[in-house]
């Protein structure tokens, strides 16, 4: 199987729209939000996951790991789906993903982690 492109899963959540445009709530602004929250819910199915089978049957039960991959797919749809709604392109998040990259890259976390608790 191929690697997927972050504007080929934003095409296909397209396609799936439009082949569902009447029965399903749009993807607007409006519903944006909807988007994220139903997201949001498909990682309390994977925590779920996780939490029920462990960590060690999805890495070693076909049945679970099948489960648990499906789950991170519904998060990935939903969230692909936010991004259309809120008109954000594969170009855009890629181009801030790489800036967010490099600006962890040269980031401290434990010095900015004491801080942080210093300061309260």
């Amino acid at each position: 199987m191929r690697d997927l492109k972050l504007s080929e899963i934003i095409s296909m959540q397209k396609e799936l729209q439009k082949k569902y445009k009447g029965k399903w709530t749009p993807l607007s602004v409006e519903n944006g939000r909807n988007c994220l929250l139903w997201m949001i819910e498909e990682m309390g199915e994977a925590i779920s996951i996780i939490k029920k089978r462990g960590e060690n049957d999805i890495i070693s039960d076909d049945t679970v790991r099948s489960a648990f991959v499906e789950e991170l797919v519904d998060v990935m749809m939903y969230y692909s789906d936010a991004l259309i709604c809120y008109g954000i392109t594969s170009d855009e998040l890629s181009e801030a993903f790489v800036k967010k990259h490099v600006k962890n890259m040269g980031r401290d976390f434990t010095s900015e982690y004491k801080n942080y608790l210093h300061s309260k």
